[in-house]
């Protein structure tokens, strides 16, 4: 089976977050970018761009190689962890930013990113129709659903029916069959805690979690491990035939003959993700940085971006591969919480989460 990576890597640990931060501060304080002697963007700077995003970036090389090609510039990628790490460093070193440009910022940090003030105001020309600019600053580039998946052979082997809700997951009859991850150290955990309060509410989701705690969920601090550690439909010895992951997951779980997939997505339990790219404050190459956001929305870039990053493209008009329209629809009514709200309450919500869960 073809493991999964891209933007499903979504691991931050406390080790990490330190160590990250750390670094961005020591090369915020070398590096000429931002706030040095040269901020006009001429000469040897002007030709580089300086793209800072998340581990999981994977698009194609001869990507960049045809944006260099066709521009002059050189990109360089600058890896910074988990989306929640990636806007902890843009934050801490925004006076001496880290790039020019980034990627990778999604909808449960964008507000924090914005309120910082990390990011500049840009609009591209060419901004897909039903793309919504967040803020005015962060394009939105992918968008992908965290939602339970089953392991399809395993319920049908059993005789169990395949959950489709979250009341459903609570239920007695699907005790000690679910994985989720920490939304502590995790974003796809985070996306799913946001999940259940927007089904619950935040006066109700910590009794639906004490549910699914009486019911035996088990918490994984990764996707990695929740998926192929315990997960049985993953084909690597789990023993839990429901994990959170993403809607998009059954399209890589298919048949060699294609007809189908081994494992399913429960579409009710569903938080929409959106990934965002920006132009960074106070960036010495505004043009380049500009010029690579369009760069992210042209039809190339949207069209590669369910086999590089297994996420949906923000351009509906893209075709999908043929197993995406088969195996990997979205939620029709994922669950919603508004931007204002995860950025007033995203920390309290986790640390009651915490204190509900583990204790």
């Amino acid at each position: 089976m073809l493991r999964l990576s891209g933007a499903h890597r979504g691991t931050i640990t406390t080790g990490t977050i330190a160590g990250t931060l750390s670094a961005a501060l020591l090369l915020a304080g070398c590096s000429g970018t931002g706030s040095g002697d040269d901020a006009s963007g001429s000469g040897d700077d002007a030709a580089t761009v300086t793209l800072v995003t998340h581990d999981s970036w994977a698009l194609d090389d001869k990507l960049i190689d045809q944006f260099e090609q066709e521009t002059g510039t050189t990109v360089e990628v600058s890896a910074a962890g988990d989306a929640g790490t990636l806007v902890n460093q843009l934050v801490l070193t925004k006076d001496a930013p880290l790039g020019d440009a980034v990627f990778g910022i999604d909808n449960t940090f964008a507000s924090r990113a914005l309120d910082a003030g990390v990011v500049e105001e840009y609009t591209p020309a060419d901004l897909p129709d039903g793309a919504e600019q967040f803020g005015g600053a962060l394009t939105p580039v992918d968008q992908g659903d965290v939602c339970v998946n089953a392991d399809e052979a395993w319920f049908e082997k059993s005789g169990l029916e395949v959950p489709k809700t979250l009341e459903d997951l609570a239920d007695p009859q699907y005790e000690d069959l679910l994985v989720v991850t920490n939304p502590a150290t995790s974003s796809p955990g985070l996306a799913f805690l946001l999940a259940t309060v927007g089904a619950f509410g935040e006066d109700g989701f910590e009794d639906y979690w004490t549910s699914l705690v009486d019911n035996g969920v088990k918490v994984a601090d990764s996707w990695e491990d929740a998926y192929y550690v315990d997960f049985s439909g993953a084909g690597e010895g789990g023993e839990r035939p429901l994990a959170l992951s993403y809607a998009t997951s059954p399209a890589f779980t298919v048949s060699e003959d294609g007809a189908e997939s081994t494992t399913s997505a429960l579409l009710d339990t569903c938080f929409r993700q959106v990934e965002y790219a920006g132009v960074l404050a106070g960036t010495d190459n505004q043009e380049g940085a500009r010029a690579l956001v369009d760069f992210l929305l042209t039809h190339d870039v949207q069209a590669a971006l369910p086999e590089s990053m297994y996420m949906y493209p923000a351009d509906s008009a893209v075709e999908l591969p043929g197993d995406w329209q088969k195996f990997a629809p979205q939620a029709e009514a994922p669950f919603e919480v508004d931007p204002a709200q995860v950025s007033e309450h995203r920390d309290e919500w986790i640390e009651r989460w915490t204190e509900t869960v583990v204790g």
